[in-house]
């Protein structure tokens, strides 16, 4: 294999990294409010296990998991609970929520906690302790880490592959973290590799960022059994199935997970907190992000405790522009836009980027010319434009034999739309109404 391994088809958006690339990771002040959503990351809402009016302190549990697939959460600061009650969420609904007040006179120290030994621990209680560190995978999916790492009996991993690629534009928190604390990285790959019992682990990232490669291979030293790749820049490198292409030429077959070709992948920033979890007993209560975009006043890398307000983060990167338009969290690709600046920063926030008029409007929608261009462009060959009529028409049925549930809705179909047709949001509806439809008894 080598270096500028990719897949085939995606697109070239302009990467527009170069306003916060080389800034260093800051440190976003303590504010008066924390708000935490109990569902911010995939599978089923958390459970409150404390009370309003109940004194909190930094990373104390005040979530526990509800079953297997959720998680744990923890107070991002030393205060009191105000509230247990329906809170405001990015995409603009009203969801159950732990609204925290900030304790103005406490230092926000985090109480010191016993390194804990992974290798000590059988798989199942590693299992457990992920889950009660709150961790899920940071790329943006929030997917529960812990449940990836529960490999089922007669199954195995043979590789563990880690995404460093971030491929949307603007977003560099991945970036930062690799140039800033390499060691971190490698040290969760190691805990990881070691209780999944891989035969190799590969770090990918993309040859936009050679001051990554370079600082984690500095890292990793002469052990063989972890390696660093770059790879081609394109979008989207960074999707698991396509990252599974670049590094090792095979396909995740459709309707199949990476652990079906004996695969586990998790993204840098996960790496890092699983360091900090079991050497240094520090959940996941907060996480790097980047606030970019030519609408916001100071570009910025900054660490951000979970439930920090939208509007609070963008006032510490000096407000927004007069012209800015839109806000969105995450990446331009596949971001989501934000209904209310009161919206909280959550586990899989990995930007918030704020676009002028000029950014945000691309012009009427023409009929589709019948160019291939969405087709050239879709990583899972689908035919993005017939998914797109179907979807208008209603025919859900049609929709799911054409393989539309193997959309990853990157978006890289409208990115190369010529006729500006939104295929990517009329795909995205669809899925939504079919699983609708497949949850009504």
């Amino acid at each position: 294999m080598s270096e500028g391994a990719t897949f085939r088809h995606g697109v070239h958006p302009a990467e527009h990294k170069e306003r916060t690339e080389h800034l260093p990771i800051e440190r976003m002040p303590f504010v008066a409010n924390y708000v935490l959503p109990l569902a911010q990351h995939g599978g089923k809402p958390s459970r409150p296990i404390v009370t309003q009016g109940q004194r909190v302190v930094r990373g104390q549990r005040i979530v526990d998991p509800d079953g297997f697939m959720s998680t744990s959460l923890h107070a991002p600061v030393t205060g009191h609970v105000v509230e247990l009650g329906a809170r405001r969420h990015p995409n603009g609904s009203l969801v159950p929520a732990i609204e925290i007040a900030a304790d103005p006179f406490d230092p926000q120290c985090l109480p010191e906690a016993a390194a804990q030994d992974p290798e000590s621990m059988t798989g199942d209680e590693f299992v457990r302790q992920v889950q009660a560190a709150g961790i899920v995978g940071l790329g943006g999916a929030a997917f529960p880490a812990h449940v990836k790492y529960a490999v089922p009996a007669g199954r195995r991993v043979r590789e563990l592959v880690i995404n460093g690629c971030e491929c949307e534009p603007y977003l560099t928190c991945d970036h930062r973290v690799m140039v800033e604390r390499p060691e971190a990285v490698v040290r969760g790959v190691r805990i990881l590799a070691a209780k999944l019992g891989v035969e190799r682990s590969t770090i990918g990232v993309e040859a936009n960022k050679p001051d990554a490669v370079d600082l984690l291979r500095s890292a990793i030293g002469s052990d063989e059994a972890v390696r660093v790749v770059p790879l081609t820049v394109k979008y989207p490198q960074g999707a698991e199935k396509m990252l599974i292409k670049a590094l090792f030429g095979r396909e995740v077959p459709a309707g199949k997970l990476p652990l079906d070709l004996e695969i586990v992948v998790n993204n840098v920033g996960t790496m890092a907190s699983l360091a900090d979890w079991f050497d240094r007993g520090i959940p996941l209560i907060e996480r790097v992000l980047t606030v970019a975009g030519p609408g916001v006043e100071r570009p910025a890398n900054l660490i951000v405790p979970i439930g920090t307000s939208v509007g609070e983060v963008l006032r510490h990167a000096g407000g927004l522009k007069p012209e800015t338009r839109e806000v969105v969290l995450g990446g331009p690709m596949m971001g989501q836009p934000l209904a209310s600046l009161d919206a909280p920063v959550q586990k899989g926030t990995s930007g918030i980027l704020a676009f002028t008029t000029s950014d945000v409007v691309h012009g009427n929608e023409y009929a589709c010319l019948k160019c291939g261009r969405c087709l050239d462009a879709c990583a899972n060959f689908l035919n993005p434009s017939r998914l797109a009529r179907l979807a208008r028409a209603g025919r859900l049925d049609e929709l799911e034999h054409a393989f539309v549930m193997d959309c990853m809705e990157c978006g890289a179909c409208s990115f190369a739309c010529p006729s500006n047709i939104p295929i990517v949001q009329l795909i995205r509806t669809a899925k939504s109404s079919i699983r609708g439809q497949r949850s009504k008894p």
